[in-house]
């Protein structure tokens, strides 16, 4: 017997992802009692979403179905995606970067809903006139407190408006490039060294993320209040729950994973078993996602009333000081 730093490691143990038949052949009771409900959860929750951009399109108005489907479509297609995951280990990494790049576009989406909720940029900035942004907040600048409250112009709303942009834009194409070179062998998720692909793209990824984050939350806190009526933040809550749970949750597990605290069983590595855990729970948690995303979305998409000039009003809006 061999211990210590003699220890005999299976060979399986550092092979690649198991073939998809594989997996089916190796499944036991529990193991296919536990894939079918997990596809069926993936299934359901597609329905579901099917359902709703019928009902999108038949009672909400034209300017605002292609956002709405766009962010209540998130928790389905990465539960579809982790599905496929799950059956195709292979396909891991290609599942993980279609709903990454889906998600970037949630982003950007979940701010405009915001303000087509208002009725859009002229009603927006009307509304808007007298008031002030606050971008002392997450998840970029939270603790800078000293920071100036900005006038709302088109140029800031522009800028706002970019800043989540970007991240759609850029996280498709580095998803590109890094799909162009996992073919050519330099790309690799395992590979941390400072000459590997991986470790230069997913720290810039990261960046591009918190940049986008930070428009979409200045966007909350200065409009929660007059849209509170329209449950933008349990709206919200979700899509920070999307966020939290499909790239925070997955990163961890990953790296718990690679650093081995996540054990190998033969045959599947402990890379892959990381990953086969990550895509379980992300089914679960989408599917129950997108039930509560539709009972929030659901609903008569009538026009905002025209703001109530108070005096008195309690808000987090912050009013432009008159000059003497």
């Amino acid at each position: 017997m061999n211990n210590g730093s003699n220890r005999t490691i299976d060979p399986s143990c550092r092979a690649k992802p198991p073939l998809a038949v594989n997996i089916i052949l190796k499944l036991d009771v529990f193991g296919i009692i536990l894939y079918s409900i997990l596809t069926f959860m993936a299934v359901v929750s597609m329905l579901v979403f099917i359902e709703e951009c019928i009902y999108i399109y038949r009672k909400v108005p034209a300017k605002k179905k292609n956002i709405i489907i766009w962010v209540n479509g998130a928790a389905p297609v990465i539960a579809t995606m982790s599905c496929l995951g799950m059956w195709i280990p292979r396909a891991t990494m290609f599942t993980d970067m279609t709903s990454a790049c889906y998600f970037a576009i949630v982003v950007f989406k979940f701010l405009i809903l915001m303000v087509e909720e208002v009725g859009g940029d002229e009603a927006f900035l009307k509304r808007a006139g007298k008031h002030k942004l606050k971008i002392s907040t997450g998840p970029c600048c939270c603790c800078c407190l000293c920071l100036p409250h900005v006038a709302i112009t088109r140029r800031s709303l522009f800028l706002l408006k970019l800043g989540s942009f970007q991240f759609a834009l850029l996280k498709t194409v580095l998803t590109i490039l890094s799909i162009v070179l996992w073919t050519n062998g330099t790309f690799d998720l395992a590979d941390l060294k400072i000459t590997g692909a991986a470790i230069w793209i997913n720290p810039l990824v990261g960046i591009l993320t918190i940049i986008a984050l930070w428009p979409v939350a200045i966007m909350f806190m200065h409009l929660r209040t007059a849209l509170r009526t329209l449950k933008i933040i349990p709206k919200y809550a979700m899509y920070q729950l999307v966020l939290i749970l499909s790239q925070l949750q997955t990163a961890i597990i990953n790296i718990l994973a690679l650093n081995g605290t996540i054990a190998c069983v033969p045959p599947i590595s402990a890379t892959s078993r990381g990953y086969m855990m990550s895509q379980q729970l992300l089914i679960l948690e989408m599917f129950i996602i997108t039930l509560v995303t539709r009972l929030l979305y659901r609903r008569q998409y009538d026009p905002l009333p025209e703001e109530e000039h108070d005096d008195n009003e309690n808000t987090k809006m912050v009013a432009i000081l008159e000059s003497a």
